[in-house]
């Protein structure tokens, strides 16, 4: 399956692609906030390594989850940091449990999600950046308010954070995609997916066209069809997606404070800055 060190290596190379692409611009403002944002991943890449070294592989174990004592040890934010870096998009509470259950050991719950983005919040109050990564809510794409619903990263480019019209399809679609991929690398790798894994691959290839066979079945039987009907139908929705995000992201840097940026704009605040804008 996906390791969450290939998704970070992965975004590493980007800022730095586009910290050299801004630098030639002569862009110094975008730079810095580049430049601040690759720290942030790299920290988040030092922490992953870390707990990688004490704890069991994320691959799916042989026997069930309550085997593997150490990794349920760790805290809820590193099992739904985990999730999260699978599906790369923001996802609600309940898939992320679910994923975890899916994929990885350890032991999560709804509960323990519940009051999880507000103390992530106040850690940042008490001491801005010396944590790894945050998990923050995402953000919406008018206001500029968080959408407590939804977690994210905060090592993930502020377009990867914020929600548009057409981003709960767009985000669906990718996590389709990921979990199809993840579940066929496994299979690669001569692993046998978890029945939950399996389970939550069906119930996101029924909702998308093409992605199952016209007969009525309760078992994916061809991942690559999933794959190939998602792709299809992101082809439709992504560049509308990216743009809404994008122009949002700008107005975000300019019209909010790192912290916002993180956790969204108070609603009052954010409804005369919408105004103004």
């Amino acid at each position: 399956m996906s390791n969450p060190l290939d998704a970070l290596d992965k975004s590493i190379a980007e800022l730095r692609r586009a910290i050299r692409d801004a630098s030639a611009a002569g862009d110094s403002e975008r730079v810095g906030e580049l430049r601040a944002q690759l720290r942030r991943t790299e920290r988040a890449w030092d922490a992953l390594v870390e707990a990688d070294a004490t704890t069991p592989s994320t691959a799916i174990p042989d026997q069930p989850a309550a085997a593997e004592p150490r990794a349920m040890t760790l805290p809820a934010r590193e099992h739904v940091q985990r999730a999260l870096v699978l599906l790369q998009a923001p996802a609600a509470p309940k898939l992320i449990v679910d994923v975890h259950d899916a994929f990885f050991p350890g032991d999560l719950t709804a509960s323990k999600l519940s009051s999880l983005r507000r103390d992530e919040e106040r850690s940042y109050r008490s001491a801005p950046g010396a944590r790894p990564y945050y998990l923050c809510p995402a953000l919406n794409h008018d206001l500029l308010s968080p959408t407590r619903a939804l977690l994210t990263i905060s090592t993930w480019p502020l377009e990867q954070r914020i929600i548009g019209p057409l981003s709960p399809r767009v985000n669906f679609l990718t996590g389709a995609i990921r979990i199809a991929e993840a579940i066929r690398g496994m299979q690669t790798a001569g692993s046998k997916p978890t029945p939950a894994a399996m389970r939550l691959l069906w119930r996101f290839a029924t909702n998308i066209p093409g992605a199952m066979p016209p007969e009525a079945s309760l078992v994916v039987h061809d991942i690559g069809q999933v794959i190939d009907a998602s792709l299809a139908e992101l082809e439709v929705h992504s560049d509308a997606d990216h743009a809404t995000r994008t122009a949002s992201a700008q107005r975000a840097r300019k019209q909010l404070s790192d912290e916002q940026q993180l956790f969204g704009a108070p609603i009052r605040q954010a409804r005369l800055k919408h105004a103004d804008s």
